[in-house]
């Protein structure tokens, strides 16, 4: 298991000819027209946080004042870099092991099954670990953290666990250590799989620790939990079965998109124009994969002011089977109806949209109310423009109620994972 170190703060780093280890630099992302308090941390360099306390995800208004903090750096994200970059020590991986034996668990994170070739650059797992370390090292110049073990399990928890705190950023964890490593990891929710609510849960039937995960009937984790009980109790003594080259494929597959919009709406037609928004722009993804939608849902987030007053819903989520359809105008009306049914008012900050029930577009519904040649014009409408913003961009052909308030489409086709996308630097 092998993690970049402070990804995105070291990408910016390099691009500005520093150390990555020594610059004190933070990666900010802001809204259009606002001031750096407004925004976001997303990475901050190792010698930030331990200098100044930054955290990943932290209000920038957190920030210390520059005029105390002369050394510290504060750049705007470019996203498209990263993924190059990200790229770019795949490729690396790929010197190591097959494509199969590749696991990306997340931009900066992969997981490489090396059990058929670590042999053959070295003669042991540890120094072939190394070995990679130091490619990346002098290939791109980023520091990375490695975990080696004997299933992804032990691998992982070796790099989030142990791997980071060491000169090295390298540990190997064995399975005849887990009394020595896994046991003694006092904080559940340290560990990979065991989130914050499932650690309270734990808790609450008398287990605070992996030893006395390790050490408490399996039926009762079943009975507790079902069959994360028993996952549980296998990773408190590092059993992990699973095998990257053995890939998962979901058999209801479905695509969505949401957003966080800048400010509350209030105004029903804005938040019309943003479900319209991202409805169209998840139905040119069914599209461009042939296929048609049987149900959709609609996620409507509250702003916060609605849970002050007393509104403990925080928004709604509604899914509606429909006939199936690719068609813009279909789909949206379909949202729009969701929308009216559950919205009384309240200020939305979060729209979200997703499509599942996914098939093959092999044949078109005809409407009683439109002659044949009408629906294959709507159709091949759709189409056309999905092709022209392919070719040109989005914004080379758009809708006039993207042009209005509230609308978000134009600004959001520059942004990657809702940040400045920027340039590839070289």
């Amino acid at each position: 298991m092998i993690d970049n170190k402070s990804f995105f703060a070291s990408c910016e780093a390099l691009r500005l000819g520093l150390n990555p280890m020594k610059a004190a630099l933070a990666v900010v992302s802001q809204q259009p027209n606002s001031d750096w308090g407004s925004g976001l941390i997303m990475a901050a360099s190792p010698l930030a946080k331990k200098k100044y306390g930054l955290k990943n995800v932290m209000r920038a208004r957190d920030l210390p004042d520059l005029r105390k903090a002369p050394d510290l750096k504060i750049v705007e994200p470019h996203m498209n870099l990263y993924i190059k970059r990200s790229m770019q020590i795949l490729n690396i991986f790929k010197k190591y092991a097959a494509d199969e034996d590749i696991h990306v668990y997340s931009i900066d994170e992969s997981m490489i099954d090396m059990t058929k070739s670590w042999h053959l650059f070295g003669d042991d797992p540890y120094y072939v670990g190394r070995r990679i370390q130091e490619d990346i090292r002098n290939t791109l110049g980023f520091y990375t953290t490695c975990g080696i073990g004997e299933n992804p399990l032990l691998a992982k928890l070796a790099m989030d666990i142990s791997a980071k705190h060491r000169t090295s950023m390298i540990d190997y964890w064995h399975y005849i250590d887990v009394p020595d490593t896994i046991w003694k990891i006092s904080k559940l929710e340290d560990v990979w799989g065991i989130n914050t609510r499932t650690a309270e849960h734990l808790r609450r039937i008398g287990i605070n620790n992996m030893y006395e995960l390790a050490h408490t009937d399996p039926d009762i984790l079943k009975k507790e939990f079902g069959v994360i009980g028993e996952q549980l109790f296998a990773m408190s003594w590092g059993v992990d079965r699973s095998i990257i080259s053995h890939k998962y494929f979901p058999q209801n597959k479905s695509y969505g998109n949401s957003q966080v919009l800048t400010r509350d709406y209030l105004d029903q037609r804005q938040i019309e124009i943003v479900i319209r928004e991202i409805g169209e722009q998840v139905a040119a993804r069914i599209r461009a994969y042939g296929l048609k939608v049987g149900r959709i849902g609609l996620f409507v987030g509250y702003s916060f002011k609605e849970r002050e007053n007393g509104d403990r819903r925080g928004g709604f989520r509604i899914q509606q089977k429909i006939t199936p359809t690719s068609n813009n105008d279909e789909l949206v009306r379909e949202l729009h109806a969701l929308f009216r049914k559950k919205w009384h008012g309240e200020a939305v900050r979060t729209i979200g949209v997703d499509y599942s029930q996914l098939n093959p577009d092999l044949d078109q519904q005809l409407s009683f109310f439109m002659t044949p040649e009408q629906e294959i014009k709507k159709r091949n409408f759709d189409m056309t423009v999905d092709k022209i913003r392919k070719k040109y961009g989005f914004a080379s052909l758009v809708k006039a109620s993207s042009l209005l308030e509230g609308a978000t489409a134009i600004r959001r086709s520059i942004l990657v994972g809702g940040h400045n996308g920027g340039n590839a630097y070289e």
